[in-house]
């Protein structure tokens, strides 16, 4: 997560002053490419096993129990962006989403595109790894 030249493009407002929801939909993208390049790092590529794979990192709950490892390690500013992320009012629900899961799991996004979008490179690698690396049934 080193190379500052994958995207190109800063948004439009600086990270803090970003709706939660946006950073959401790029952590999103960013969790969903470092979980893609993980499951490819791994010897199996047959495409039913690598989607397989990536589904036990990117559902909601999955990514809510992610987030819940990650907090007893984030700063006070990393918490309070997480406050955002779980406070925020999206409108739906996916239907085979637990309503805590999905506020978690959109809490958990919204680090990461904080992350991406305040340049924290290593950080996020960090917690990527971190997240990553444990054991998955």
């Amino acid at each position: 997560m080193t190379d500052t030249n994958l995207f190109m493009y800063d948004p439009a407002k600086e990270p803090n002053q970003l709706n939660p929801l946006v950073l959401a939909y790029m952590g999103d993208a960013v969790f969903e490419m470092a979980v893609r390049q993980f499951v490819i790092s791994r010897p199996n590529h047959r495409p039913n096993h690598l989607h397989r794979e990536a589904v036990k990192y990117v559902s909601a709950k999955a990514q809510a129990s992610a987030l819940h490892a990650l907090m007893p390690l984030l700063t006070p500013e990393e918490t309070d962006v997480v406050k955002r992320g779980r406070n925020a009012k999206s409108g739906t629900i996916p239907k085979n989403a637990d309503v805590a899961d999905y506020r978690h799991s959109t809490a958990f996004e919204c680090l990461l595109g904080y992350l991406y979008y305040t340049k924290r490179f290593d950080r996020l690698g960090e917690l990527l790894g971190l997240i990553l690396e444990q054991p998955r049934r």
